[in-house]
């Protein structure tokens, strides 16, 4: 009886903690870790660890077509990872902080 008494205490205790989990928030995480879930847009990620690229350059560097390059971006732009600045005709990209390279490191350390 000691165990049911237990387990209907922790479900108490979990159903209560995952009301209090914003909706709205576990979106913004969802489209974080789908925009980092394709080998083209995380190759981006670790580009621009060296710095601003202009799109022209991603484009050339990953050997993709200008669609691809800028439906990667635009998917990585709007997750909030990375940062647009227009140079005249042309777009350049950065990581929106240092979280960033951050997820990135630790990352890393998950696959060692």
């Amino acid at each position: 009886m000691g165990g049911d008494e237990r387990t209907r205490s922790r479900i108490r205790k979990l159903t209560s903690a995952a009301s209090e989990i914003d909706d709205q928030e576990a979106d913004a995480w969802a489209r974080i870790f789908k925009a980092m879930s394709d080998p083209c847009r995380i190759k981006m990620l670790m580009l621009l660890q060296e710095g601003e690229i202009c799109a022209f350059e991603m484009m050339v560097a990953l050997g993709r077509p200008q669609s691809s390059t800028s439906h990667h971006l635009s998917i990585l732009k709007d997750a909030g990872l990375i940062k647009e600045r227009k140079d005249g005709k042309w777009s350049k990209y950065r990581l929106s902080d240092g979280a960033v390279i951050e997820i990135l490191n630790q990352v890393g350390l998950l696959r060692a």
